[in-house]
């Protein structure tokens, strides 16, 4: 049994990675119904939360169904990082999340995320800083190091631990590498086998497959995996982890019934959480995705992203389901 503090996250869990514009209430929903052991919330701004801008408040919301949920924190200064803690903390989450991880300029600019792999004796003092300020299990996501001449993560998983994060999860690539090029999990291995290692360490980056991670779990021994943008569209991917784990059988690929049943979900969630207007506008980067194995489909994906209402949509989405009911999906 996977633990991290007291919560329980059975065997092997799968959990999603914090991703910004993705990770929100509606995707959280279906991602759970899909499987999900552990979510995130996207990450947050210190800074934002210090402020108390609405964005970054909003992005403390979290549901009863959703748990065990973390909320993630970014930021670049020790005391905007404590104080933002203490704010999520009274939102009452499973665990407090920090982003060690971020490599997008807007974040590692202004020293947050990846940023701190360049100093690693703020990255320590911040985290026990957290660490101290709040009752709730501190974990941290990172990468590998700043760049291939950086790949410090080892001796920063130790010192992390050390100072009282009661779990780890690393992105195999460097910061330099954003997210180019192949995932290198051997560093990850390294950090699991080491003796010294008691809390539980995830691996994430490029697992887009059930046999991909079956293979990585073999490989590098990992407590669990963490799932971003293979999920993207398919939030169902920890359904079909989770079932060849069990069996060695791949799931057959969803429906167009599926996908509608889903996205419809999806849509729904998002117009209750953000209103119509905003519901329907942020939506539109999704059908995309839940479509994009449908032959013929773009006249109806330009469709759904031109719609400009509930209703609109919803009709858009039946006249799918009539015209494409009966046609293969390809995986």
């Amino acid at each position: 049994m996977v633990k991290i503090g007291n919560i329980e996250l059975g065997d092997f869990p799968l959990l999603l990675a914090p991703m910004e514009d993705v990770s929100d209430p509606p995707f959280r929903a279906v991602c759970k119904t899909g499987g999900a052991d552990l979510m995130y919330t996207e990450f947050i701004s210190s800074e934002g939360l210090i402020r108390n801008a609405a964005k970054s408040v909003q992005k403390l919301d979290i549901f009863p169904y959703e748990r065990p949920i973390g909320i993630q924190l970014f930021g670049g200064d020790i005391e905007n990082m404590v104080g933002s803690a203490e704010i999520a903390t009274a939102a009452s989450p499973d665990l407090i999340d920090i982003n060690y991880g971020c490599p997008v300029k807007a974040v590692a600019c202004r020293g947050a995320g990846a940023a701190l792999l360049q100093d690693i004796p703020k990255m320590v003092s911040m985290t026990e800083a957290i660490v101290k300020c709040t009752h709730l299990p501190v974990t941290v996501k990172t990468r590998l190091g700043w760049d291939d001449k950086t790949k410090n993560v080892v001796e920063v998983a130790e010192r992390l631990q050390d100072i009282g994060i009661q779990a780890l999860t690393v992105h195999g690539r460097t910061r330099v590498q954003m997210y180019k090029g192949s995932a290198d999990w051997s560093l990850i291995a390294e950090i699991k086998n080491n003796p010294r290692m008691r809390i539980p360490v995830f691996g994430n980056g490029d697992l887009d497959s059930p046999q991909k991670a079956l293979e990585y779990k073999n490989k590098y021994g990992v407590d669990g995996l963490m799932i971003g943008r293979a999920s993207i569209g398919a939030p169902w991917v920890f359904r079909e982890i989770k079932h060849f784990l069990e069996t060695g059988e791949i799931l057959p690929a969803p429906g167009i019934n599926d996908r509608l049943r889903v996205c419809r979900e999806h849509f729904d969630f998002s117009i209750r959480w953000k209103g119509d207007r905003l519901g329907v506008f942020e939506m539109r980067r999704h059908y995309g995705n839940y479509f994009k194995c449908i032959p013929d489909f773009k006249t109806y994906r330009t469709r759904l992203v031109e719609a400009n209402s509930q209703a609109e949509v919803y009709s858009i989405l039946d006249e799918i389901e009539d015209v494409f009911s009966l046609q293969p999906v390809l995986a």
